[in-house]
C-alpha cells in the first residue's frame, strides 16, 4: 500500500535530500581524513553525526507514522466488515457458504 498523498511526495523528497547531504559530508569527511587536518576532520565529523541523527529521526517517524496509518486502516476495515455481517447475517452466511463450497471444491480435486 503505497501513499501517494502531496504529504508523502514532499516527505520523500525530503528523505532523498537527506541521503544526499549526508552521503556529502560523510564523502567529505573520508577525503578530509585523508588529509589529516585534524581540525577539519572534527567539523566534518560533527557535521555528519548531526545529519546522520537528524535522518534517523525522520526515517522513525515515517515509519512509526505509516505504521499507525496501517493499523488505523485495518481497524476501519474491520469494524466496517463487522457492521455489514450485522446488518445483512444472510447475506454474510451465504457468501460464506459459497466460499465454504468453493474451497471444498478446490481442496476435493487435489
Amino acid at each position: 500500500m503505497t501513499d501517494h498523498t502531496p504529504h508523502s511526495r514532499d516527505a520523500s523528497q525530503q528523505l532523498k535530500e537527506d541521503l544526499h547531504n549526508l552521503s556529502q559530508t560523510v564523502e567529505e569527511l573520508v577525503n578530509a581524513t585523508a588529509d589529516d587536518s585534524r581540525n577539519n576532520v572534527k567539523e566534518l565529523r560533527e557535521r555528519a553525526e548531526k545529519r546522520l541523527k537528524d535522518t534517523r529521526a525522520r526515517l522513525e517517524a515515517r515509519g512509526e507514522r505509516a505504521y499507525h496509518e496501517a493499523r488505523d486502516s485495518v481497524t476501519r476495515q474491520a469494524d466496517a466488515c463487522d457492521r455489514y455481517v450485522h446488518d445483512n447475517p444472510w447475506t454474510s452466511i451465504g457468501i460464506g457458504a459459497a466460499v465454504g463450497v468453493v474451497v471444498g471444491m478446490l481442496l476435493g480435486r487435489r
